[in-house]
């Protein structure tokens, strides 16, 4: 399968007219192929076409308006990944509608802060997952005027998305929406502390689809593609909707949470070429002891994102499976990845060079921009940038400096232009007055044979000096000592970079999107 865009040229112009609504554009991309399945429920087996989906969505739009719902309102949608997600993402933008894409894995506590905090009118709820929210559904929320449940189980008196939806004839023309109105949020995946409210614009979307999916991955009509990160995140949105939907390929969806034996299931039975995951999930699979070989599977190309794939980890993946992982690094604020490896120009233990169409700088402690090899702050510049932080303008300068986005990721860039990732910006340790990535370690210890995960973070000692802690996660029936960890780092790395520390513990505590969240494991312990 060719690339739609020669990767070697300067990359397209995204241009939108002054009337524009997202979803109307990814829809309509597809009434020239209606029979074509647009998506597949792994676990049952249902199928939704893209003419099928094109009805839907607008008899969704067509509901909403119908119960009230007037543009620029917010609807929060936490639902599974089913065929009814892109049914409702879709549907909302068509009317205007702002949709909020939340983590299902959350706390009603969580729950209560974002229903409050964005002051949604709307929910959208899987019915799984309503237990959860049946305690915050007693009028607290002033704004949240209703509730709409989706799936078969109890809906405990609610109405239900499908329901509502057949009833209605299909909207005939979207909201006229502009390219700068907002278009959804997401919620930053709490990775660093609170959530925050991420508005993202109609504008948005299809860059990524452009100068990412297109252009780096090749994507097209004919690919089957597999996203382990679920659609509320901003890397699984545009794997499994704005990256298909945008050429018409067809997607493979799994409602639960992505297990070794689930992800090897649906790449089997399913045979998508394109598989995208974590580096969490990558060692997981790899350590499954039944692992398929690699003809029973048909894939062309993977990705990874979410934190920085360990060099191992691609070098063995690449070994049993002969297809690449492309190592890149996205964000919610940016919406997708803006910084790859390429095909057959993968250099596992980088994250790549900067996809066509951003660009990247790294800034140094004093505020100048780094020479090769320096360590820096990785700040961005291109067309998929969130306009702000809802209701947080502190947050919203600090992050958003012009036409700059800082990541808060600290890289170094070698004069080929490839960048190594060297740690957050809160996460980098001061070990004797030389900077430590904690990556570096981790990628380290995750050479040993016997270890599965790995995290790092800086403990002060008896003396107030900040010196690297390990948290290790071994493989199933492997045993391994912490000294014998330290020797192996020792044998690696430069002496003072070894972790003083280390436990052996069952888990690491991650988000629902497989990232590790580093600074629980700095929280005191109670």
């Amino acid at each position: 399968m060719q690339s739609i865009i020669d990767r070697d040229t300067v990359p397209p112009r995204v241009d939108f007219p002054a009337v524009y609504n997202a979803a109307a554009d990814l829809l309509g991309r597809n009434l020239a192929w209606p029979q074509k399945t647009a998506y597949v429920q792994a676990d049952s087996g249902q199928t939704l076409s893209y003419g099928e989906l094109d009805r839907q969505a607008r008899q969704w739009a067509a509901a909403l308006q119908a119960d009230g719902f007037e543009p620029e309102q917010r609807v929060m949608l936490a639902m599974h990944d089913t065929l009814e997600w892109p049914v409702a993402f879709l549907g909302c933008i068509l009317t205007g509608v702002v949709p909020i894409a939340v983590n299902t894995l959350l706390t009603t506590k969580d729950f209560a802060y974002m229903l409050g905090d964005s002051r949604a009118k709307g929910l959208i709820v899987s019915a799984a997952l309503l237990p959860q929210f049946t305690p915050l559904l007693d009028g607290r929320l002033a704004a949240l005027k209703k509730v709409y449940v989706d799936g078969s189980g109890d809906a405990l008196g609610h109405p239900r998305l499908a329901d509502l939806r057949a009833e209605q004839m299909p909207m005939n023309q979207p909201v006229a929406t502009q390219p700068d109105d907002a278009c959804f949020w997401l919620y930053s995946s709490g990775s660093t502390g609170s959530p925050k409210g991420t508005v993202h614009l109609h504008s948005h979307l299809m860059p990524t689809a452009v100068l990412y999916a297109q252009s780096i991955l090749g994507i097209c009509h004919d690919d089957i593609v597999f996203s382990a990160a679920k659609l509320f995140f901003a890397y699984g949105l545009g794997n499994a909707l704005t990256f298909p939907m945008s050429v018409g390929a067809t997607t493979v969806l799994w409602p639960g949470r992505p297990t070794p034996d689930d992800v090897f299931g649906a790449l089997k039975r399913h045979r998508p070429s394109i598989f995208y995951g974590v580096p969490t999930l990558y060692a997981s699979l790899l350590a499954h002891p039944d692992k398929p070989a690699s003809d029973e599977l048909n894939l062309r190309i993977c990705t990874s994102a979410g934190e920085a794939l360990p060099a191992e980890i691609g070098h063995t993946w690449q070994h049993n499976y002969g297809c690449e992982i492309l190592d890149g690094i996205g964000s919610t604020e940016m919406l997708h990845i803006f910084l790859s490896n390429r095909p057959g120009q993968v250099r596992y233990g980088s994250t790549g060079m900067a996809v066509p169409g951003y660009e990247l700088r790294l800034i140094n402690d004093e505020g100048q921009e780094c020479t090769p090899g320096e360590l820096g702050e990785l700040q961005i510049k291109g067309p998929s940038a969130a306009l702000l932080y809802w209701g947080n303008r502190a947050k919203t300068k600090a992050t958003f400096c012009g036409d700059w986005t800082r990541s808060g990721d600290k890289y170094s860039c070698d004069t080929d232009g490839y960048y190594t990732y060297g740690g957050r910006t809160d996460d980098m340790l001061k070990v004797g007055g030389i900077y430590v990535s904690p990556f570096e370690v981790e990628a380290s210890l995750m050479t040993h044979a016997a270890v599965l995960e790995a995290a790092v973070i800086g403990v002060t000692d008896e003396e107030g000096l900040i010196k690297p802690k390990a948290y290790v996660v071994l493989k199933s029936g492997q045993s391994c000592t912490p000294d014998e960890l330290k020797a192996h780092v020792k044998s690696q790395l430069a002496p003072y970079k070894y972790p003083r520390w280390i436990e052996i513990i069952d888990e690491l505590p991650k988000t629902a999107t497989g990232k590790i969240q580093r600074f629980k494991l700095r929280a005191p312990r109670t």
